[in-house]
């Protein structure tokens, strides 16, 4: 199949404009995790996306059943629609990581060693 961009931005056309202010309130393009292609895709084809996504809508062409096929898992991504809404939905649904460069180190102690140290604490009172 021809999978260049114009040709699948006529495939998933739609007159709604797609916005996430919950996950990305200033914008994808905004947001640093999108290139400035992903953020027009989610943005002008977004709405429709999702709702094939939902299975609010049906495919009407070939693209968009691929692109149905690719969200149930019976294919890879390999188009811009189909791998941007694959990172949108990783970047919305996947709980993060949180490292820090500071942390607390678990010091494993005798049961014994506190008890010594507890009843020389009662004796000093």
């Amino acid at each position: 199949m021809n999978q260049n961009l114009a040709t699948l931005k006529e495939a998933f056309v739609t007159s709604k404009h797609f916005y996430d202010d919950l996950n990305f309130p200033r914008g994808f393009s905004r947001s640093g995790h999108f290139t400035l292609q992903e953020s027009d895709v989610l943005e002008n084809h977004g709405a429709l996306l999702k709702s094939l996504y939902t299975k609010a809508s049906q495919p009407q062409n070939e693209f968009q059943r691929q692109f149905v096929d690719v969200m149930e898992g019976r294919q890879t991504p390999d188009n811009v629609m189909e791998k941007t809404w694959t990172k949108y939905l990783k970047l919305t649904t996947c709980k993060t990581k949180f490292h820090t460069l500071f942390g607390r180190s678990k010091v494993e102690t005798n049961k014994e060693e506190v008890e010594a140290v507890a009843v020389e604490a009662d004796d000093e009172m």
